[in-house]
């Protein structure tokens, strides 16, 4: 009996990993805690804000070790009139720290590079810095070592896909409503935000939202920021593009500019603010004309309510891990302009 026992203790994380029935837990409703939908999202402290509802139908991806949670819920954007996946991901200070049990808090909204269609590479991966690394890495584990060495806001993730088909033949979205075609800026500066205010505590002013992407994705972090200083305060762009170039932008020059971070940095720059905060971070094998425009983009723009700060790899090539593994300063560099969570006294 005892070795009945023994062969069940091993064969359990066996078969869960593997996703066998029912060993597994995927798929299964998760559940963030919610409390104060239909009720206007009332309580919490005067920075917070509660779960204004409707409550979403989260379903598990992966249970990480420390028993947090990344789900998934297919979005009907109601503003952009896009539906697509979204996951999400609560730090354990979130769901289980009592002292921040009525604080909101901070939101990052994390953007693949790559194809970002029905999927995001930040939600599940696991990353290397370099083929011959052993070491793995993920955004939710980063972010939860990062804040126990105090480099990291605790943040809420929202990780939603990029584009709303594939990014084939040349074509992408640049995180932009283009005319005639989905309205994915809408969806990432809109509808994903308020997925997130429906079925978190986050923090009421713009002091609490926060992007993050690369190469493409990159690109949607740093523009989302500047075209909305009100609604975000901060980004860190890696490797990213700095002006809008999707082939779907031909024929529509004025909407293409109003999408464009050089364009905006000096919109801003000339109503001097609300100020914003935008890390960049890139490999120093990467583009020679990315490293250029990046270089060109802070030496232009980065000045009065644009901040801006620049961190190079050292020999780090054009990928999610190369970045992530290398992200602990840039996020330190992000969360110490931001808020929450409060602990309560």
């Amino acid at each position: 009996m005892a070795s009945v026992a023994t062969l069940g203790l091993i064969a359990w994380p066996v078969m869960s990993y593997f996703e066998i029935p029912p060993f597994t837990d995927k798929g299964d409703p998760v559940s963030y805690g919610q409390a104060g939908g239909g009720e206007g999202g009332k309580g919490g402290d005067a920075k917070t804000l509660m779960p204004t509802g409707p409550q979403a139908s989260f379903k598990n991806v992966k249970t990480l070790s420390d028993g947090t949670h990344v789900s998934v819920v297919t979005l009907d954007g109601k503003k952009s009139g896009f539906k697509g996946k979204v996951w999400v991901w609560a730090p354990k200070e979130y769901t289980d720290d009592p002292k921040f049990a009525s604080s909101g808090f901070p939101v990052m909204i994390a953007l693949p590079g790559g194809p970002g269609n029905d999927s995001n590479y930040w939600s599940v991966g696991e990353f290397k810095q370099s083929k011959t690394s052993t070491e793995s890495y993920s955004l939710e584990k980063s972010i939860s070592t990062w804040y126990q060495q105090g480099k990291s806001k605790p943040f809420l993730l929202a990780m939603p896909i990029l584009n709303p088909g594939p990014d084939d033949k040349g074509i992408y979205w640049d995180g932009s409503d283009i005319p005639d075609q989905p309205k994915m800026g809408t969806w990432l500066t809109e509808d994903v935000p308020d997925l997130m205010k429906a079925n978190f505590r986050t923090i009421k002013s713009r002091d609490g939202w926060s992007y993050m992407g690369s190469s493409t994705g990159g690109f949607a972090s740093l523009k989302s920021v500047l075209k909305h200083p009100d609604k975000f305060k901060t980004a860190i762009a890696n490797g990213p593009d700095i002006v809008p170039d999707s082939p779907l932008w031909r024929g529509h020059e004025k909407e293409k500019a109003e999408n464009n971070p050089e364009v905006l940095a000096k919109q801003l720059a000339a109503t001097k603010g609300p100020d914003v905060y935008i890390a960049f971070q890139y490999g120093t094998k990467e583009n020679a004309k990315m490293i250029a425009d990046v270089k060109k983009f802070m030496a232009t723009y980065g000045k009065g309510p644009v901040h801006t700060k620049l961190w190079e790899i050292p020999g780090g090539t054009h990928n999610a891990g190369t970045y992530l593994s290398n992200m602990a300063e840039p996020t330190k560099w992000i969360s110490d302009q931001m808020e929450g969570p409060t602990p309560s006294s």
